[in-house]
C-alpha cells in the first residue's frame, strides 16, 4: 500500500453531512511516520463545509488504466481534522516537500488519519484485495 501511495498524489475525498454527499479530487502528501494525509482546500468549499459538520470521510487512490489485470486502487476510511501546533508544522513541512510551489499560496491544511484501508491490486489476481485496520495494528 505504501508503494502506492507514495507513487501517486490526487486522492478522491469524499464527505457526507445532512443527508448530502460531495466528493473533491484533492492534491495529497502522506506522513508515513504519522500515518496521515495531509491536503489543502479553501474554507468556503462544500466538502470542507461539509467535514466541520461531519469529519468521517473516505479516500480513493486510484490507477487509471482500461487493462483489467493492471486495475489497483485503494479505498481509505478516516477521520479528517485541521491540524495545530505542532501537527500543523508536521503536517505543512509534509506538504510543501511534495509541493513546494503551495509555500507561495494561502494554505488551509487538514490531514485525515487512516481507520481502515482495503488495497484492490490485479496483479496478484483480479480482484485481489488487500486490508488494513488501525485496530489490528
Amino acid at each position: 500500500m505504501l508503494k502506492f501511495i507514495r507513487k501517486h498524489h490526487v486522492m478522491t475525498l469524499s464527505v457526507c453531512s445532512d443527508n448530502n454527499v460531495w466528493s473533491a479530487h484533492c492534491f495529497y502528501a502522506y506522513n508515513e511516520k504519522y500515518n496521515f494525509f495531509v491536503f489543502t482546500s479553501d474554507d468556503d468549499t462544500e466538502h470542507v463545509k461539509m467535514m466541520r459538520q461531519n469529519n468521517n470521510v473516505s479516500l480513493a487512490i486510484a490507477l487509471e488504466t482500461k487493462v483489467v489485470s493492471k486495475i489497483k486502487g485503494l479505498q481509505i476510511a478516516g477521520v479528517a481534522t485541521q491540524p495545530e501546533n505542532m501537527e500543523y508544522e508536521i503536517a505543512k513541512s509534509s506538504y510543501l516537500k511534495r509541493f513546494p510551489y503551495a509555500a507561495a499560496m494561502k494554505i488551509s491544511l487538514w490531514v485525515v488519519k487512516p481507520k481502515s484501508a482495503k488495497m484492490t491490486d490485479n496483479l496478484f489476481g483480479i480482484g485481489n484485495k488487500f486490508k488494513w485496520s488501525k485496530s489490528a495494528e
